[in-house]
């Protein structure tokens, strides 16, 4: 037990501060961020929220050294790193959701899991969520490649609940932003977070 425990904690502790230095690094370089000017303030509690979150999540991952926990660690660092850039700047980077692919694919690959399931589910899920941002302009590209690459990793059904779960939670939250005035119709809203969370859900 305080082994597991151990083990969580210290990996929490490098996952914590390798994935704020690369999320700052992204910052630095990029020149569409939504709130440049508060970067600092923004991340203020990133690190210890980003720390307790993949300890607990860890743990519930029951980190033994088989591939199947490794995929999902992976998968778990990546979506809290999309969490928290989509909650400080509406952004979800291309360097993160790129990985999530291709470690998705690789796991497809490896465990030799429904190819053509996992396929059909990124292709259907990215082509829907693709047509609904070009039509109603509420998503942007980076949601977009998100369900995409979830697609990979959760296969058509999962998938499916993910994206129901997420536009329900999503929805209900801009609603009462707007209620409260915190937002205009107009503002953007960041979907993403509700989405890698209801991901992390189904992946654990």
């Amino acid at each position: 037990m305080f082994t597991e425990i151990f083990l969580c904690v210290t990996l929490a502790a490098l996952l914590t501060v390798v994935g704020s230095r690369w999320i700052d690094k992204l910052y630095r370089t990029s020149t569409e961020l939504t709130f440049p000017e508060e970067i600092s303030a923004r991340a203020k509690f990133r690190r210890p929220l980003m720390f307790v979150a993949l300890t607990g999540l860890i743990y519930l991952s029951e980190p033994t050294l088989t591939p199947e926990t490794c995929f999902t660690v992976a998968a778990i660092f990546l979506l809290a790193l999309m969490t928290a850039t989509d909650f400080e700047q509406y952004m979800l980077f291309d360097a993160m959701t790129l990985s999530l692919a291709i470690i998705g694919a690789i796991r497809v690959w490896q465990l030799n899991l429904n190819v053509f399931d996992c396929a059909a589910a990124s292709l259907v899920g990215g082509g829907f969520f693709l047509l609904l941002a070009v039509t109603t302009k509420a998503l942007g590209g980076g949601d977009v490649k998100l369900i995409a690459a979830l697609g990979l990793w959760l296969g058509c059904e999962k998938l499916l609940n993910v994206v129901l779960i997420g536009s329900i939670a999503g929805g209900i939250a801009a609603l009462t932003m707007i209620l409260s005035k915190k937002k205009d119709r107009s503002d953007c809203f960041a979907y993403g977070p509700y989405f890698t969370l209801t991901a992390i859900y189904f992946l654990l």
